[in-house]
């Protein structure tokens, strides 16, 4: 499945400067490591049973085609056209519903009223400023599922030349999301995958808390 159009579209995204321009070299970086090395430390986290799958800022859909491979049925939400193009391109071979949206708001898929079993944001959060980051974390626990997980990535490092992004913190990340009735799962740190000099990650997962529990 393919999908590019939507009657919600969402308005100019700051944190998307540079990317277009950059889309052909920014596709060959993410597609140069596998996404099991990506998310190594949180692959344990994902569903290992088919379910809807949003991937925010799917970039060129290197994970969204590896989940789609593992039989769940994805969404990949990217707000620059090159990498969507370049994505429907790459992994034209996997069912993936390309969708134009972006936080904070996610108008368009906010629109259809639907809840998913996982959303992934991989090197998503760092762009969004700390306004951005509480209305974001309002739109994904609305966009949960009952039993549903979040996971995702914060960067930490020097910001390249021409791109928007905020310093953020797990800590941050984790009150943050425990406001809008999301507890953590799990937490760890690495090393950036693509060995870049000052780079380091921390990965996420959370899920509704409360009578919303996940069962382990």
């Amino acid at each position: 499945m393919d999908s590019g159009t939507t009657s919600e579209r969402p308005p100019d995204v700051p944190g998307t400067a540079g990317y277009g321009e950059a889309a052909e070299a920014l596709a060959a970086l993410y597609e140069s490591v596998t996404f099991e090395e990506v998310h190594r430390e949180v692959l344990q986290l994902f569903p290992t049973t088919p379910t809807s799958v949003l991937d925010i800022g799917a970039g060129s859909g290197r994970d969204a085609a590896a989940l789609a491979a593992l039989g769940h049925e994805v969404v990949a939400a990217e707000p620059t056209a090159e990498l969507r193009a370049l994505g429907r391109t790459l992994h034209a071979d996997r069912q993936i519903e390309w969708v134009d949206d972006a936080l904070p708001d996610l108008p368009a898929l906010t629109a259809r009223g639907r809840r998913f079993g996982l959303i992934l944001l991989t090197a998503v959060w760092m762009h969004l400023d700390a306004r951005q980051r509480a209305s974001a974390m309002s739109r994904l626990a609305g966009l949960l599922g009952h039993d549903g997980r979040v996971i995702l990535s914060l960067r930490h490092g020097p910001v390249p030349a021409g791109r928007r992004m905020f310093p953020v913190s797990a800590l941050e990340t984790v009150e943050l999301a425990r406001s809008h009735g999301l507890d953590l799962v799990h937490r760890a740190e690495r090393e950036d995958p693509h060995g870049r000099q000052g780079v380091t990650w921390s990965y996420l997962c959370l899920r509704p808390d409360g009578d919303r529990h996940l069962s382990q």
